[in-house]
């Protein structure tokens, strides 16, 4: 029986996504909650258990690779156990997820070596693109193609009720990162067209990048989403001060017409397709609530923000 291990969360969801997960023996210590329940951890960190500020992550991690240190290790011994066929791992960034570099080091030394299939998305198309990739490589190429029907459709209703509505696109920004503030790149942008919006600070395809206070207030965005890399709404919140005591907070627009929202980043900074459909259909909703209401099943991945703050 062939057997895989993903060291990808985003590859872990589709592959439960596409009801494969029967082949699947080894996950990282990040990946959904459902495969952490059934299947062994992998790849494992060292900040595992520690509460750190979005600024100390950030240092933490531009030091480490500065430094040329790994923050991630793998348990050899359950992974000679476990004697994979196949291990999924990315390029994409080597900041928060373990590389196909690093991945390699650790299987140099297993007897049986696997087949490492990097899956790196830089765009929206590329993630769909990525399912095919996974299921094809499990021998079950023709399960990708209906679940990306499946999505597809999803997004086209989206389209549809926006053009009809005539719905003209809103001015956005969706931020990735609070201290410093990063702004969005990758497929992010893609799904905020698909919404119905427009983030003309973002990096469509490539790197998201720091990004200057200053130039936020004069972009002044009419809608401010806020998606930290893995942050949940209730880990964002603990950090939202950092930005509602910044100088022109209360002017922004969107503050004003109080539409900040906070957003679980699975829906934006995991690259898997399903939940990226989520996060289109999750924006749309929001960015034009007069065309398409937030699906009720993802009432609990947002939260509005309406908290105006007095400078001191």
């Amino acid at each position: 029986m062939l057997k895989v291990c993903s060291f990808m969360p985003a590859v872990t969801q589709m592959i439960y996504d596409m009801g494969l997960d029967g082949h699947l023996y080894g996950v990282t210590f990040e990946c959904p909650q459902q495969a952490l329940k059934e299947k062994k951890p992998v790849v494992r960190c060292i900040l595992e258990g520690k509460n750190l500020s979005s600024q100390e992550i950030d240092a933490l991690f531009s030091a480490s690779k500065h430094q040329g240190k790994d923050l991630y290790y793998v348990d050899e011994p359950l992974l000679e156990q476990i004697s994979p066929d196949i291990i999924f791992t990315q390029d994409m960034c080597d900041i928060c997820q373990i590389d196909t570099a690093c991945t390699a080091a650790a299987v140099a030394n297993l007897e049986k070596q696997p087949e490492l299939i990097s899956i790196s998305p830089e765009s929206l198309e590329d993630v769909f693109q990525s399912a095919i990739t996974i299921a094809k490589a499990m021998g079950k190429e023709e399960v990708a193609y209906t679940y990306l029907n499946g999505l597809y459709k999803r997004i086209d209703t989206v389209i549809d009720k926006l053009r009809e509505a005539k719905a003209l696109p809103k001015r956005i920004m969706l931020m990735e990162w609070l201290d410093p503030i990063f702004n969005c790149g990758h497929w992010i942008p893609h799904q905020i067209a698909y919404a119905g919006g427009i983030d003309m600070l973002s990096n469509p395809s490539g790197d998201s990048i720091v990004t200057l206070w200053d130039k936020i207030v004069k972009y002044d965005p009419e809608i401010l989403v806020i998606a930290p890399c893995g942050f949940t709404v209730e880990r964002t919140l603990e950090e939202m001060h950092i930005l509602t005591k910044k100088e022109g907070w209360n002017n922004l627009k969107a503050v004003q017409e109080n539409t900040v929202f906070i957003a679980d980043f699975d829906m934006f900074t995991q690259s898997s397709a399903n939940t990226l459909v989520d996060g289109i259909e999750l924006l749309a909703g929001l960015f034009h609530p007069d065309v398409l209401e937030v699906p009720k099943r993802l009432s609990e991945k947002y939260r509005p923000f309406s908290i105006k703050v007095v400078q001191q």
